[in-house]
């Protein structure tokens, strides 16, 4: 498998150059966290986050241009009578430890291994990741052996995802790729709806997607 790599540093100098357009950096939306690609190391201090509050009460920290995303998917699914909220969005490294510990103590080792990311290596630490919750009749349903009793209305989210520059990140029959087991309330924000469309068309993970690209020094542009 590749590794995708991009020097952004090089990309806004070409930008420059060329366009002479604004030195600001940015992250790299199609970043690729996962079980053999840590966070990368300035990421924290390059990433732009807000915070909301769902309706659990609970704070929920997002990456700006993702939450922005988020709130017209949300309007969008509300149009057809799917309410969601967000459960989890960026988690810091020491978060993601107590999750470990937590669903370790709570549903054992091997369930861990399965669904919960090693600290460092957890997409959730970009804040491009985004665990959805459904709201069902006025009742919040964010336990995910409750979620998973609603396939229909995970589909009808699936179907808009890429209109806004989502992904569903851990398919079912991709394990051996992704390293997790199927959530279909785990979406990843990769910015560029035309990206996102494809890779849901075609029903392929970002490790498959990213494969396909020609490996580059630039940085694709950002918005």
């Amino acid at each position: 498998m590749k590794k995708h790599t991009i020097t952004m540093a090089a990309g806004m100098l070409v930008c420059m150059l060329l366009a002479g357009c604004s030195a600001k950096k940015g992250i790299d939306y199609l970043a690729l966290v996962n079980k053999e690609n840590a966070l990368p190391a300035d990421w924290e201090e390059t990433v732009e986050t807000v915070h909301m509050t769902n309706s659990l009460g609970d704070d929920v920290e997002v990456e700006k241009a993702a939450y922005d995303a988020y709130l017209k998917l949300k309007e969008d699914l509300e149009a057809d009578g799917v309410y969601v909220d967000l459960d989890s969005a960026r988690r810091s490294v020491e978060a993601q430890q107590e999750i470990v510990d937590s669903f370790t103590e709570k549903y054992g080792e091997d369930y861990v291994k399965r669904y919960v990311a090693v600290p460092g290596y957890s997409e959730h630490h970009t804040g491009l990741a985004l665990d959805l919750y459904l709201v069902i009749d006025g009742r919040d349903v964010y336990l995910n052996e409750d979620m998973v009793e609603y396939p229909e209305i995970w589909a009808k989210i699936h179907e808009k995802l890429g209109k806004y520059g989502f992904i569903l990140r851990y398919l079912e029959g991709k394990e051996a790729i992704t390293g997790y087991s199927y959530e279909p309330w785990h979406i990843r924000y990769v910015n560029d709806p035309k990206i996102a469309s494809e890779i849901m068309e075609k029903g392929i993970t970002l490790e498959e997607y990213l494969d396909k690209l020609p490996q580059t020094d630039v940085a694709p542009p950002q918005d």
